[in-house]
């Protein structure tokens, strides 16, 4: 199989499994346990603690431990949006855009549900935030503003330090959507500016079900899950030790790797477009181009008349796995919001095929998947025009 979807998930990485193995079997005791087998696995919990606060550029105490970004995002926005109402805002208002990831949507769309204010600015024809638009949106009920880093589809990267500037000189604290960042931008949060941020680890070659919720002390938070006064109390359940430490493990090696892994992507995708272009199958580019603000691992493409789901059923028997948009919404054979947010019609955003390279990637792959995928829009579109 020739795997282009590391927007999706992407491998564990083998140095992290070895670094996960003892806390899967010898060293399996709860980090809550007082006796030595316990104590080991709070060290080995504290120890990968430390190692991404360093990273993030927070002090160990303002990382809470989740199952995963969708967590992560879910209590950012609840629990700064929970907190300004129990200090007396009015329905307190949240800020976030049109191509959030759906764990940023959804969750948008259950709190207006219940009470509070949503705002949800636009972006231009190649998934970019006008931080103008935002500056417009505040209101004195403002909470917290929640933009993502670099969208999942299209790879647009927003600018985050911008953004923050904005917000702190309105005095709202400012959270970002990180899931696809890491490994490939920078993510200290004082680099960017933001005071929340958000990462799962199976993005960045780590485990699946563990994230992180990196919260400055300055922000207020009311915290949504309760018992067990684990994370400080932030977050109640025994933690996933081997998972923890699987997450600290890949982002170091991200972290270390970022420059040769963006240089390695860039190179393969940019080779896959070349080729793509060459098959004369009349596709077109979908975001911002390669050469500008967009992650390096990226290709999104216009299939002219196909839709995604049908090109991705055809690959799958040709042994290429890709994407039509968010891994999330598969099966939903609903159009992109992202690309319809960016302006195209339901008809077009069904049209899309994303592709992502990852480490693994190789040249020879690239070069087959760009015949296979060339052959295959092909033959799909004379089918349909037929």
């Amino acid at each position: 199989m020739i795997y282009l979807d590391y927007a999706a998930t992407t491998p564990l990485s083998p140095a992290v499994l070895q670094g996960m193995l003892p806390y899967l079997q010898a060293e399996f005791g709860n980090p809550s346990s007082i006796y030595q087998l316990g104590q080991r696995a709070r060290y080995a919990v504290d120890r990968s603690r430390a190692s991404v606060a360093g990273m993030l550029g927070v002090d160990p105490a303002e990382i809470t431990f989740t199952g995963g970004s969708t967590e992560s995002n879910n209590l950012a926005l609840s629990g700064v949006l929970w907190a300004a109402k129990k200090r007396g805002t009015d329905r307190p208002h949240l800020i976030t855009s049109s191509i959030e990831h759906s764990a940023i949507l959804e969750h948008a769309a259950w709190l207006e549900s219940i009470g509070f204010a949503v705002t949800y600015v636009g972006c231009d024809a190649t998934g970019t935030i006008d931080p103008a638009t935002i500056a417009a949106a505040i209101t004195p009920q403002t909470a917290l503003i929640s933009i993502m880093y670099a969208n999942n589809e299209v790879g647009s990267i927003q600018a985050l330090p911008e953004i923050a500037a904005i917000a702190h000189e309105r005095g709202m604290p400012v959270h970002t959507d990180a899931t696809q960042a890491a490994g490939q931008l920078p993510v200290d949060l004082r680099t960017l500016g933001v005071d929340l941020l958000s990462l799962s680890a199976h993005k960045f070659y780590g485990p699946k079900g563990v994230g992180l919720l990196a919260a400055k002390r300055s922000v207020a938070i009311d915290w949504q899950q309760h018992g067990g006064g684990q994370e400080g109390g932030r977050r109640g359940g025994t933690e996933n030790v081997a998972g923890i430490v699987g997450l600290g493990l890949a982002l170091e090696e991200a972290e270390r790797t970022r420059e040769a892994y963006v240089a390695h992507t860039r190179t393969l995708r940019d080779a896959l477009w070349t080729m793509l272009q060459q098959e004369d199958t009349g596709i077109s580019l979908n975001g911002p181009n390669l050469d500008a603000n967009r992650l390096a691992n990226n290709l999104n493409i216009h299939l002219p008349g196909i839709q995604g789901e049908t090109m991705l059923l055809s690959l799958d028997l040709a042994d290429v796995a890709a994407s039509a948009g968010s891994a999330c919404s598969v099966g939903r054979n609903e159009p992109s919001h992202v690309l319809m947010a960016m302006g195209q019609s339901a008809e077009d955003a069904r049209c899309a095929l994303r592709l992502t390279v990852g480490r693994p990637t190789s040249e020879a792959e690239i070069a087959e998947a760009a015949a296979i995928i060339g052959e295959t829009i092909a033959r799909l579109a004379m089918m349909t025009s037929g």
